[in-house]
């Protein structure tokens, strides 16, 4: 009789166990959308990236090893008077969050409202997914 090894969990990418104080700003990020987006679903992409949808896909996030990415599907179609938002793609911008405190940074919650008004905008293939619990 062989011995049934057990199957190795494959971890999320999107919540990586190298910076624990990066799990919580993870955490604080989606009460964080939750609260300023009424109704919005929480999703997983097809790169099983955690993604925000009211009711299109508008943004996501990603914990990496020394912030947690928080992107923005159509980041360039954004006002952004603060000059939160980096990166030089086609569509998509994103913030670096190091800390829960910086969840608080003046005009982030209006990039999040602002993005997730963007009615009309097909999301982009592969963006959306499907419902995450909790």
């Amino acid at each position: 009789m062989r011995a049934r090894r057990a199957k190795k969990v494959k971890k999320s990418a999107c919540m990586k166990d190298e910076n624990p104080e990066l799990r919580k700003v993870a955490r604080a990020l989606r009460n964080f959308v939750k609260e300023i987006v009424p109704g919005v679903k929480e999703t997983m992409n097809a790169w099983r990236i955690p993604t925000f949808e009211a009711p299109n896909a508008f943004c996501f996030y990603m914990v990496g090893r020394n912030h947690v990415t928080f992107g923005f599907h159509f980041g360039t179609s954004l006002q952004d008077p603060e000059r939160l938002l980096e990166g030089t793609g086609k569509n998509v911008r994103h913030v670096k969050l190091r800390t829960v405190a910086e969840l608080q940074q003046k005009g982030l919650a209006g990039l999040v409202l602002a993005a997730a008004r963007l009615n009309g905008k097909e999301p982009m293939k592969g963006m959306s997914g499907q419902r995450m619990s909790g």
